[in-house]
């Protein structure tokens, strides 16, 4: 077992601007973070909040979050929602050695989709390959995949792929015919079978870049937080996550960051030797998992969590011989 070198720094990786795509930033805010920082007359009183950025010459420098000038969030139309983001391939990379089932990433989607408890776009599975391999915790969420089943059989045209990788639904177009959901390898999609009173929030305009708010009979899933990504930051997972297990960036330029250090995604792929989920399907998915080899934690590390937690895997033989041995 390795120990995790990764830097924590006391980030606050909602703060970290880039996602590994700060280079091109222009396209977005429409100025670059450079720029941004250059072009302010006085600097104001440091705050002590500090914020790491990545530059176009790919540095990553720290500077007073006071001095960060903040753009207003843009409402992005249904219309414009289906274009995507221009010149834009998102890719997730999900590193399953630093995965202790710390669920923070649950936590974060949720937070940041307001969704129930028991509705987890980001799901944690416990995998074992093989009755001689040893089991490991695996982040489960929408593969975005690039020859979605979702959107062939969709017959309304709710569920659609944008030219920047993402898969949307459209829920004022969603019918609840559930082809969707039977037709996902991934089982990655939720069904809103009853009405809540927060679909009743209109204090925001609806937009399928958001999920919010859901409506009762219609599918929801993982989006890749589109709205997050047109501010410069990263999904609700990857912010929420401890141990910088989820990657996330811009295959155009080869970059992904899980918010405490920016690789070259090709690299990144290449030396750990990357894999799809179910890649023989041929869905083409862009999420990509790095091998669980030399793992930084215990199998049971990940059983810190609430009971009913625990209970998902109850019926697990490894996990009943953990509760044989008292380390569970």
């Amino acid at each position: 077992m390795k120990k995790n070198n990764t830097e924590e720094g006391g980030t606050n990786r909602r703060k970290f601007l880039k996602l590994g795509l700060l280079s091109s930033f222009t396209a977005i805010a429409g100025t670059s973070i450079v720029t941004n920082l250059a072009a302010q007359e006085n600097e104001t009183e440091p705050t002590g909040e500090v914020m790491r950025l990545l530059t176009p010459d790919g540095k990553i420098v720290e500077v007073n979050a006071s001095n960060i000038n903040k753009y207003p969030e843009a409402y992005i139309s249904p219309e414009e929602s289906r274009k995507g983001i221009p010149d834009r391939k998102f890719v997730m990379v999900i590193d399953l050695a630093r995965c202790k089932n710390a669920r923070k990433c649950v936590e974060g989607c949720q937070k940041g989709h307001n969704l129930d408890y028991h509705q987890e776009f980001m799901q944690i599975k416990l995998i074992r390959d093989n009755p001689a391999a040893e089991p490991y915790w695996f982040p489960k969420n929408c593969m975005h995949c690039d020859e979605p089943p979702c959107v062939t059989v969709c017959p309304t045209g709710a569920t659609f792929k944008r030219e920047d990788n993402i898969v949307l639904i459209d829920n004022e177009r969603c019918i609840g015919c559930k082809f969707c959901v039977t037709s996902c390898p991934y089982s990655a999609r939720i069904f809103n079978w009853e009405h809540k009173a927060k679909f009743d929030d209109k204090s925001q305009p609806y937009s399928p870049e958001t999920s919010v708010p859901g409506a009762m009979g219609t599918v929801t899933k993982c989006d890749f937080c589109p709205d997050l990504l047109r501010q410069g930051l990263l999904p609700h997972c990857a912010q929420s996550c401890p141990e910088g297990v989820i990657y996330f960036g811009d295959r155009n330029e080869d970059l992904v960051t899980n918010g405490n250090e920016t690789v070259r995604f090709s690299e990144l792929i290449n030396k750990r030797e990357g894999y799809r989920h179910l890649e023989h399907l041929g869905t083409k998915p862009n999420v990509y998992y790095l091998p669980a080899v030399d793992k930084l934690y215990e199998l049971e590390d990940g059983f810190d969590v609430s009971e009913e937690v625990k209970e998902r895997y109850k019926d697990v033989p490894y996990v009943q011989e953990l509760k044989k041995q008292g380390k569970i």
